[in-house]
């Protein structure tokens, strides 16, 4: 193979595996919104003070309900992480290619820079969203559109819900709302 041939074989792997990771991640975030139970959730298994079991108290169903919820973000958030950092890691290798042509090397810091700066982005969403009231959110963010998972409210999400979500990441991204999609935790 050629030097040019190699270098567009690569920008075209690093450029699928960074399409593969946020499809991935998209992906995820839809059926995990779905879902009521998250796939591999363990339940608490201890007594509460009176010997019964959290199943049989009222306010360990809430309790259980709540540690789902939270446990969706959390799993959520690992799991894309997870994606950019393998991202993150190919785009630096495909950097650090000593065979590597200028543009090549430019295209990859350029991912990076964009992945840098959606995580910030993301970050900033996440913290205004629970500023708001909120008490949990996760934010998926790439070049053409945002996505926000709010924690239920037990009324589902209002107009005024959604109009205040979608004020802040406009603010943040500059999208317009027909590329902003907001959805509730089960």
């Amino acid at each position: 193979m050629n030097k040019k041939m190699k270098r567009n074989l690569m920008i075209l792997t690093v450029v699928l595996f960074v399409s593969a990771a946020a499809y991935l991640n998209w992906n995820y975030s839809q059926s995990a919104a779905n879902v009521g139970k998250i796939l591999g959730e363990s339940a608490l298994v201890s007594g509460t003070a009176d010997g019964s079991s959290l199943e049989e108290d009222a306010s360990g169903e809430d309790q259980e309900a709540f540690g789902a919820k939270k446990n969706y973000f959390d799993t959520a958030r690992l799991n894309r992480q997870e994606s950019r950092d393998s991202a993150l890691s190919l785009l630096k290798e495909a950097a650090a290619d000593e065979k590597a042509d200028q543009a090549a090397i430019d295209e990859a810091n350029r991912e990076i820079q964009q992945i840098a700066q959606n995580t910030t982005t993301e970050a900033t969403i996440e913290n205004l969203v629970m500023a708001k009231g909120y008490s949990d959110c996760v934010a998926f963010v790439n070049k053409e559109s945002v996505s926000v998972v709010i924690a239920g409210t037990g009324e589902g999400l209002q107009n005024s819900d959604i109009a205040k979500v979608t004020d802040i990441v406009m603010e943040e991204t500059g999208l317009t709302a027909d590329k902003i999609k907001i959805m509730e935790a089960n």
